[in-house]
């Protein structure tokens, strides 16, 4: 399903590395997810407000809340895609890691107020009308949320972006929400326990942990978070497969916004070996990372006396200290 609406409505989609094919791919999240959310506020919001439960009333609450999160994350992507102009050289990506920080806001948000109506109800419990409407809502509900995880994670790891994979989180938990809710509700039918209120607030307290969580990944990436391991090693190992590198240090990734990484680094090679070959193979390693990787990579040849043998490098030949260990930093 996610491959066939990709296939449908984002042109050129699999060309990830393409911010319009990225816009694509938020237009197509956002409108999908607000149109789902939409239907389901109303749905359970009827729903809930026929049979008196709090927790199915916050619970369609949370879900209007999850469209204005998708409104956020389509913004986001819209305003990260304009070009880079003298203000900003380096272009505006950052705008979606803002968004993710906006959107984690929100599930924090409604966190709360999940929390403070389950101790309302707690301290005034009030009964909860059963029907199987409202058992076949909250089933298709869940199946809906559930969907929507896998849809907006999958999208999220495919392009790179932390407002998807916010929003794809954001999913999981009205699923585990809504089986929650409804859980309770066939046990205070079955037991005549009124458990809306306690049943409310362990669900508050879930998603505001979350949230939480969230918030704190999406300052992460703004305040400039180190690149990851993978990252590190895959740029590494490709620089160090080519012909004539003999190591490499002083690796510095900066991230702008997704597909906008910059990273340089200083490649070490013999010196005997002739400037122009030198500078054809460090080309060739920087054309590979923007076509492959999208980084804009920029390196810097350490020449070096090798006349004693590769051995002989590392015995006194003056390459810089830590070139096996590269030096990992991330200015953003």
């Amino acid at each position: 399903m996610t491959d066939w609406l990709s296939r449908l409505f984002v042109k050129n989609y699999g060309r990830v590395n393409d911010p319009k094919v990225r816009v694509g791919y938020g237009i197509l999240a956002g409108m999908v997810g607000i149109v789902l959310n939409v239907a389901l506020c109303l749905a359970k919001g009827v729903v809930g407000l026929a049979s008196g439960s709090v927790s199915i009333v916050a619970d369609a609450v949370n879900n209007l809340s999850d469209a204005s999160s998708n409104v956020v994350s389509l913004i986001g992507f819209k305003l990260a895609s304009r070009p880079a102009d003298p203000t900003h050289p380096y272009g505006h990506g950052r705008y979606e890691y803002l968004a993710a920080l906006v959107i984690s806001a929100l599930v924090t948000s409604v966190g709360i107020e999940l929390v403070r109506s389950g101790f309302e109800r707690i301290l005034r419990p009030e009964p909860v009308e059963f029907s199987w409407a409202l058992i076949v809502v909250m089933l298709l509900s869940a199946a809906a949320k559930a969907w929507m995880m896998g849809f907006n994670k999958t999208l999220g790891h495919r392009i790179d972006s932390e407002a998807l994979t916010a929003t794809g989180i954001d999913s999981r938990n009205d699923a585990l929400t809504t089986m929650a809710v409804l859980a309770c509700m066939l046990v205070s039918q079955l037991t005549h326990l009124e458990l809306d209120g306690w049943v409310g607030l362990a669900v508050g307290l879930f998603v505001l942990v979350s949230g939480l969580r969230l918030i704190r990944e999406a300052l992460d990436t703004l305040l400039g978070k180190a690149p990851s391991d993978e990252l590190v090693s895959h740029i590494r190992n490709e620089i160090l497969s080519r012909p004539g590198v003999l190591g490499m240090h002083g690796l510095m990734v900066h991230d702008y916004g997704p597909g906008r990484k910059f990273a340089s680094a200083h490649v070490v090679m013999p010196a005997e070996e002739d400037p122009l070959e030198a500078h054809a193979v460090l080309e060739a390693i920087e054309q590979q990372f923007l076509r492959e990787d999208g980084i804009v990579m920029t390196l810097h040849w350490d020449p070096v006396r090798t006349k004693d043998g590769y051995a002989g490098v590392f015995k006194g030949a003056g390459i810089p200290d830590g070139i096996d260990e590269p030096v990992r930093r991330e200015d953003r």
